[in-house]
């Protein structure tokens, strides 16, 4: 920072009322709410609110003059046999609050800078609290039953959320007043938790739908019989029709993905048929003698 009687463009032989007055025509020129998203003007303000909080006190002033302190407030050394100032913080000393500091007498005048000044205490004080954005992964089997969770957030704080029953993937949980602290009087902002339901492994997915193979031995396929095969949350029982070629899937009614619009889509599952493992004698004498068996010529046939 430049030395700040520079930085309010007056001589070091101001008066304190020139001093009040050079700060006001810059404060007006520059405060941060008369130029929104400005950044340049923004910095400026805040050096003029440090030398004016310097010089506009009658005591720092003095120390700043006589060269005991900096421009920003900070102790400059003295002679050896003053003690030592060690471990000081030769930041702005006066710079905590910048953005809206050194000017809290402009605003009781009747003017209208002073109404903007009042206007904009009252903004930053009810000011609400920006929402903070976070992803959680759940389960396929908790986006369909719900769950409750903790999710920690980068802060290291943490969160309990409570997943609700039939989460569609991508959807959004809004915790109220979990985000971003507000203004002294505003609210806090909200968290906005996007939910990913993580893939499960055993199944495919078409849409709303999900697909599973499930092997059944030779027998199983030609005389037919019941069967459990798994679903996202638990198996159910399914059967077996007698003589199943494999050439169709099963239907499992509402056991697939959560609908938007509520309820589930459908598992297909397909059955592969697996003969055992080795081969098997016997199995191999019957095929080679199976008269109708040598008739069969599957390729050859229509697609039903």
């Amino acid at each position: 920072m430049s030395n700040p009687y520079e930085t309010l463009g007056v001589p070091a032989s101001a008066s304190a009322e020139d001093i009040k007055k050079a700060y006001r025509r810059l404060a007006r020129k520059l405060h941060p709410d008369l130029n929104p998203g400005d950044k340049a003007a923004e910095e400026r303000f805040k050096d003029v609110a440090v030398a004016y909080r310097l010089l506009g006190d009658v005591e720092q002033r003095r120390r700043y003059d006589a060269g005991e302190i900096d421009e920003t407030g900070a102790e400059r050394p003295q002679h050896r046999y003053y003690r030592d100032y060690a471990g000081a913080d030769h930041g702005h000393a006066y710079g905590e609050d910048t953005d809206h500091a050194g000017y809290a007498d402009f605003a009781e005048g009747d003017d209208p800078f002073a109404e903007l000044l009042r206007r904009s205490a009252q903004a930053r004080a009810f000011r609400r609290g920006q929402d903070m954005h976070y992803r959680l992964p759940i389960s396929l089997a908790d986006a369909i039953n719900g769950t409750r969770t903790r999710l920690t957030l980068p802060t290291g704080d943490t969160l309990d959320v409570t997943v609700p029953a039939g989460i569609v993937p991508g959807q959004t949980l809004r915790l109220r007043g979990k985000g971003a602290p507000g203004g002294e009087q505003g609210q806090a902002g909200d968290a906005l938790i996007e939910l990913d339901v993580m893939p499960d492994p055993r199944f495919s997915q078409d849409g709303e739908d999900l697909g599973l193979e499930v092997p059944i031995s030779l027998r199983e396929a030609v005389l037919g019989g019941p069967i459990r095969v798994p679903t996202p949350t638990g198996h159910v029982d399914l059967t077996v029709p007698p003589g199943f070629d494999g050439s169709s899937r099963l239907r499992v009614k509402g056991h697939g993905m959560p609908r938007r619009g509520g309820g589930r889509g459908d598992e297909y599952v397909r059955l592969r048929i697996v003969l055992p493992r080795g081969g098997d004698p016997e199995l191999k004498d019957f095929v080679s003698g199976w008269r109708a068996g040598q008739g069969h010529h599957p390729r050859e046939e229509p697609p039903a």
